[in-house]
């Protein structure tokens, strides 16, 4: 029990610093892009180097998860991520960002899966869902980050300097957590006894695993391009279209943050009695309505609004097809 409850706090902190850490990259957007003098097109396109980098990781993580264990994953995730993020903000060429956006983009994905991976378990072994709590410490981060940044930079602190101070408390607290973060010998414990108790579905279940799987994939992909967007072009949205200052333009990413935070802490509750389609369908729809007060409202309030219909609608998705995925 103690083992348990140790790997549950360890697992909350683990989203709640990744969450501070990867939100910090929002604010940072515009410092990139007025460095480089380039339009929202060349933007567009150094951005997907971070995304292709999450892409080309994500499938890759879960072989080496299976032989090296979640937790290994998740500091070598962090190692990457405290060192690139500083590093992006210090170059000066378009080139060489694209490049370290990869790795960065590397271990964004790799961690994603990693710590996602690792809630599975403590959720099997609590034996009750955990995952929109869990996503809703991630959340928290996310609100979290633009604000530090944002204090950080009024304050003088350079980006790069900024995005430092934010990459050692992000490696030093997840190594704090290794040691009460399940090994890999009880992951293996656990994914067996997990399959022993559904192996009664047998060959019906893996007929229908690969299609299961890859439509799983293909929502979370849906879901994780939405928040993408909030992510890389919130704040450059609010500064050049809104006239929102450059140092408080990571406001649109805190209050999609805060919509998303607030309902995945409920989230649990939430899922324990309504249908997982009924969350994704309705979830949906408020999302959709969300982008389009964003996109089409004139009023900087309205924008807001959207974003924290974004946030509310897109909250319980990714955690109802990451519980999906897991059974």
């Amino acid at each position: 029990m103690n083992n348990l409850k140790r790997a549950k706090n360890a697992t909350k902190t683990i989203f709640l610093v990744c969450g501070l850490a990867i939100s910090s990259w929002a604010p940072m957007v515009p410092f990139v892009k007025d460095k480089l003098r380039i339009n929202d097109g060349s933007l567009g396109l150094l951005l997907l180097f971070l995304g292709a980098g999450a892409i080309v990781t994500m499938p890759l993580t879960g072989g080496l998860i299976h032989k090296i264990g979640t937790r290994i994953v998740i500091i070598v995730s962090s190692i990457v991520i405290a060192v690139s993020f500083p590093i992006v903000l210090l170059l000066n060429n378009w080139f060489e960002i694209a490049g370290m956006l990869f790795i960065f983009g590397s271990g964004v994905g790799s961690i994603d899966i990693a710590m996602n991976t690792h809630g599975i378990h403590v959720q099997n072994m609590a034996d009750k869902p955990i995952m929109s709590s869990l996503h809703g410490l991630f959340s928290v981060g996310g609100l979290c980050g633009p604000i530090v940044v944002g204090v950080l930079i009024k304050a003088g602190l350079a980006p790069s300097i900024t995005a430092g101070v934010i990459s050692i408390s992000l490696l030093a607290i997840t190594l704090t957590q290794f040691s009460s973060l399940i090994d890999q010998n009880t992951e293996h414990e656990i994914s067996s006894k997990f399959t022993n108790l559904t192996e009664a579905e047998g060959n019906k279940k893996f007929s229908l695993l690969n299609g299961a799987v890859l439509f799983l994939g293909v929502m979370c992909f849906i879901a994780f391009l939405s928040e993408g967007a909030v992510l890389d072009w919130s704040a450059v949205f609010l500064r050049d279209d809104k006239g929102v200052d450059k140092a408080m333009a990571g406001v649109g990413y805190a209050c999609f943050s805060i919509a998303m935070a607030t309902m995945r802490l409920f989230g649990d509750r939430i899922v324990s009695k309504t249908k997982g389609k009924n969350i994704v369908i309705y979830g949906s729809i408020i999302a959709f309505a969300g982008f389009m007060f964003v996109v089409f409202a004139s009023w900087l309030f309205a924008v807001l609004i959207g974003f924290v219909l974004i946030g509310v609608g897109a909250a319980n998705i990714v955690p109802v097809f990451f519980t999906a995925a897991g059974a």
